[in-house]
């Protein structure tokens, strides 16, 4: 790795990872007026595929032999399919503002998974601490809608159940360590394709749709384009120039965009529970991340020695 160190470029394009991350609950809000959940996930998977196959091509390298491809199929379907699938099918009744922020919960299900699915990433008292808070914070974000019973209750229920999904996918992916980057993704995203290319035809019969206005293409362009194959190099390139440790940040800020694309653009009202179970489970990524908890000893034990 080229580095631990983050430049002002690496600052900058920081942000705008977390932008096009963010934007893509933003996307996923626009499409669903037009298409059903698998066949924007056919889109987003089928452009990226695309894209991500020409620039594989143009730097003389191959995707993995076949005997390899069952891992990336269920990869695929982890981070992919399921997940993609669950948040285009939730904003059909929340918004994309309260998706964006159940998205937040990724981090907290991965810690669960691992700590039932491996031997070396047991829960140690932060991390427990941090679950904790992030199943306090969705009870705040989907209070009203439990109450109520609501349909908006099934919406957070399927972003929720992405997470869970993204949860299992983290710790699959793990496996692939070590491999190229861009190898590696490149066969996610052609395996998903593949993989939600049946559900989409058998299922929506997309064909059927009136022509989709210049809105939904826009959107599904953007998802594709920004969020999926811009979002992912930028990603290659903190983690060459800084390593994992800055990069999971961006998991803080995601949110912030989704919420502000969402209130500028389509016109959402952030609500005070929306507010108030944010920064609950922020609390528990933090927890879960351990660098503030560690910054706060240090500044009490300098205090100390004052």
């Amino acid at each position: 790795m080229a580095g631990h160190s983050m430049g002002r470029l690496e600052w900058a394009l920081f942000l705008a990872l977390s932008v096009f991350w963010g934007a893509s609950f933003f996307f996923y809000k626009v499409l669903v007026t037009t298409f059903g959940p698998f066949t924007i996930v056919l889109g987003r998977m089928g452009i990226a595929a695309l894209v991500l196959n020409l620039i594989l091509a143009a730097r003389g390298e191959r995707l993995p032999p076949p005997k390899e491809w069952g891992a990336y199929f269920l990869m695929a379907l982890l981070s992919n399919v399921i997940p993609f699938s669950l948040f285009a099918f939730g904003e059909q009744t929340i918004s994309s503002s309260l998706a964006s922020i159940i998205n937040a919960m990724t981090p907290i299900f991965t810690v669960i998974v691992a700590h039932f699915w491996t031997h070396n990433e047991k829960l140690a008292w932060n991390k427990a601490l941090g679950v904790g808070f992030g199943f306090a914070g969705v009870a705040i974000l989907m209070g009203p809608s439990a109450l109520h019973g609501d349909n908006n209750l099934i919406g957070e229920l399927a972003c929720l159940g992405s997470t869970i999904s993204y949860g299992f996918g983290g710790v699959y992916g793990k496996r692939f360590a070590g491999r190229p980057l861009l190898t590696v993704v490149t066969a996610q995203m052609t395996a998903a394709t593949l993989l939600v290319a049946p559900l989409s035809l058998a299922i929506e019969h997309p064909w059927t749709l009136s022509m989709p206005g210049l809105p939904a293409w826009a959107a599904l362009g953007g998802i594709a384009l920004i969020s999926t194959v811009l979002a992912y190099l930028i990603f290659f390139h903190i983690l060459a120039k800084a390593g994992a440790t800055y990069i999971s940040l961006v998991t803080f800020l995601i949110p912030v965009s989704g919420l502000f694309l969402g209130a500028v653009l389509l016109n959402e009202r952030i609500g005070a529970s929306d507010i108030c179970g944010m920064a609950v489970i922020s609390l528990g990524l933090a927890a879960i991340d351990g660098r503030p908890l560690s910054w706060l000893k240090q500044r009490a034990g300098l205090r100390s020695l004052g």
